[in-house]
């Protein structure tokens, strides 16, 4: 399997609807050896304290612990990002994994720079993806990315927006 650190913002994003968390979230588990820092970890425990889509989104990765690895890893106090992402990228450097997921989309640039050999990826990505491994139908992962995209309030966000056009 092919090892993949994930952020919160991407977490969030593919349990953010009950059908990513029916559909998405099984599918992205069984697809790749996940790791996670501890910042992950306590944000998506934070976010799992309120009565919202976003809560329930973090209490469904959070209620799947057993299917990724938790590493403890120091952010680096030097890199401008939140602990939770800069301990992902300081992670993602360290296993040398193949792909940082991450839904940041204001940080893009920042945080492609700052990965040397892995690649990064985001949730429109990672649909994508499981469509060209026939997981998906092109119509089921637009349908999900469009669900997601509303609970996300991606709809002014000009990646997001040209993120859609893989689901034409």
């Amino acid at each position: 399997m092919r090892g993949l650190v994930a952020a919160t913002s991407s977490l969030v994003s593919l349990a953010a609807t009950s059908e990513a968390r029916q559909l998405a979230l099984p599918l992205f588990f069984d697809g790749y050896d996940v790791a996670v820092s501890r910042p992950i970890i306590d944000e998506l425990e934070g976010i799992a304290q309120y009565e919202d889509d976003h809560a329930d989104a973090a209490r469904a990765v959070l209620d799947e612990q057993d299917r990724f690895e938790i590493h403890d890893v120091e952010p680096d106090p030097e890199f401008p990002l939140d602990d939770g992402e800069n301990a992902a990228v300081q992670l993602t450097t360290e296993t040398d994994a193949a792909f940082f997921y991450c839904d940041e989309y204001n940080q893009l640039a920042l945080i492609h720079a700052s990965l040397s050999d892995s690649q990064f990826v985001t949730t429109p990505r990672i649909l994508d993806a499981f469509v060209a491994h026939s997981d998906l139908s092109n119509s089921e992962a637009r349908d999900l990315f469009e669900g997601i995209s509303q609970v996300r309030s991606w709809d002014g966000n000009a990646y997001a927006q040209q993120a859609a056009r893989l689901f034409d």
